[in-house]
């Protein structure tokens, strides 16, 4: 009964948001990619993806899906409109941005470039020995780890070789405290993947905000957005793909 109340007690509070300097906070999960595409397919999700997760590219899909975003891009009201740009060094994220990019400035002439950095802490989340493997794929080939992963949860299991969710929120935590000082005042938008959205979400919702282990996967293509309101950043949109049609 006393844990029960406890549990209540703590589904309760909310995070305490600390304050932040940045003028706001766009971040976009890169479009369709191949892989996405393969652990979709019933023909192919019980068996791992040839390559390195870096260099995976676009599908033709998520070509379209990046050309969606650059309409939304040129669509963007001035003061929402990013200063800065920052991308995960993943092929994928890199040419989403690049079709971003292109398509925003054929569709509105005043866009002016947008300085574009690329940041390492910013990567997908490492899957080390399965690397490439859909979630059955992995059962089929290690049942033992995906019985811990079911376990332990998502969050805290880390595959051999590779990161758990939490660690990716410690070196995303780590970006964005960072960017806090050098891109104070600026609208900054972040091109990056599933995980490293969900850790900003965690990591801007504050101290002792709870895990968000059940979330479901940030959409291909998608914005969410952080505005400021008072000294804090709020998120005011999550997982948005309207602009998609």
């Amino acid at each position: 009964m006393e844990r029960e109340r406890a549990r209540g007690w703590v589904a309760m509070h909310e995070g305490l948001a600390g304050p932040r300097s940045l003028g706001g906070l766009w971040a976009v999960r890169h479009a369709q990619s191949e892989a996405n595409a393969w652990y979709a397919d019933p023909a192919t999700e019980q068996r791992p993806m040839r390559g390195t997760d870096s260099a995976v590219e676009l599908t033709a899909h998520g070509q379209w899906q990046a050309e969606c975003l650059g309409d939304w891009l040129a669509g963007l009201a001035s003061a929402q409109r990013p200063t800065l740009v920052v991308c995960s060094p993943y092929l994928r994220t890199r040419v989403t941005w690049a079709v971003m990019a292109e398509t925003a400035a054929a569709r509105n002439r005043h866009l002016h470039p947008i300085r574009t950095l690329v940041d390492e802490r910013l990567r997908d989340r490492e899957m080390g020995v399965f690397e490439l493997h859909p979630y059955r794929a992995i059962r089929r080939r290690a049942p033992e780890e995906a019985a811990r992963r079911e376990q332990v949860g998502n969050w805290v299991y880390r595959p051999p070789g590779g990161e758990s969710l939490a660690d990716v929120a410690m070196r995303v935590r780590s970006f964005v405290d960072e960017l806090d000082v050098v891109a104070a005042g600026e609208q900054v938008l972040v091109v990056t993947h599933d995980a490293v959205v969900v850790s900003l979400r965690y990591i801007l919702d504050g101290l002792g905000a709870p895990v968000p282990d059940s979330l479901e996967p940030v959409p291909n293509a998608s914005v969410s957005q952080w505005r400021r309101e008072g000294p804090r950043l709020a998120l005011r949109v999550w997982g948005a793909v309207d602009h998609l049609g």
